[in-house]
């Protein structure tokens, strides 16, 4: 994970102000007629990097370390898509923008507004899962930069708590979010997985059953 790389260097070389040059390492994909038919249609990639840098505490952190942070996210959108960039034809590719999850923690704060106009116009993917589960992510407003083609998937939905969201303040978010997206273009989920390591979140299977259900229930009755 580059955003750490100049942390990890230090830690392991006691030299603060070493680094490394990264390049994008595309993803070497199996020929067609060997991949499973289950593999191959679908990627989704998890982006801690492009998150963080929404919050000014993350920003000055890597300003500290010597870097750029007005436009490190830029590079990391160029790794990206060098990354993907053999992707065979057909697959479609998403990311996952997570501010931290493990034991239903977090790390970072702020709203998308920093990467918006380069990340849903830049990244080469055809789809963004999008934490939108409490007032750290901030508003829908950034939407306004996602062009048509392109699908949102709002995670309105916490998997950090058990307590579950009413289907009227759902449905109320995701009207919201259409003031800048169209609906056919938006999608409902949760704001990240159940569990980021083996210890999982604090929610029991009951827990993460009802949630699962609320979200098929609700994009049900919005969508049909």
């Amino acid at each position: 994970m580059t955003f750490w790389q100049k942390v990890l260097l230090a830690m392991i070389t006691g030299c603060p102000q070493l680094s490394v040059a990264v390049r994008p390492v595309p993803v070497t994909w199996p020929p067609e007629r060997s991949r499973p038919r289950s593999c191959g249609t679908y990627l989704q990639l998890d982006d801690t990097s492009l998150a963080y840098l929404n919050d000014p505490a993350q920003r000055a952190y890597v300003a500290e370390r010597g870097e750029d942070a007005s436009s490190m996210h830029l590079r990391y959108i160029a790794l990206t898509n060098g990354a993907i960039s053999a992707r065979p034809a057909g697959m479609a590719v998403t990311t996952h923008l997570c501010r931290g999850n493990f034991q239903s923690s977090w790390v970072a704060s702020g709203g998308y507004d920093f990467v918006a106009e380069a990340l849903f116009n830049e990244l080469d993917v055809d789809g963004f899962f999008l934490e939108y589960d409490d007032e750290r992510s901030g508003g829908f407003e950034p939407l306004r930069f996602v062009p048509p083609g392109k699908q949102v998937v709002l995670g309105l939905v916490t998997t950090k708590r058990p307590e579950l969201e009413s289907k009227d303040d759902l449905k109320r978010r995701i009207d919201e979010a259409a003031k800048y997206v169209p609906l056919d273009q938006l999608c409902l989920s949760g704001q990240c997985g159940f569990a980021s390591t083996a210890e999982g979140n604090a929610l029991t299977m009951d827990d993460q059953r009802a949630k699962l259900t609320l979200i098929t229930e609700v994009a049900a009755e919005v969508w049909g």
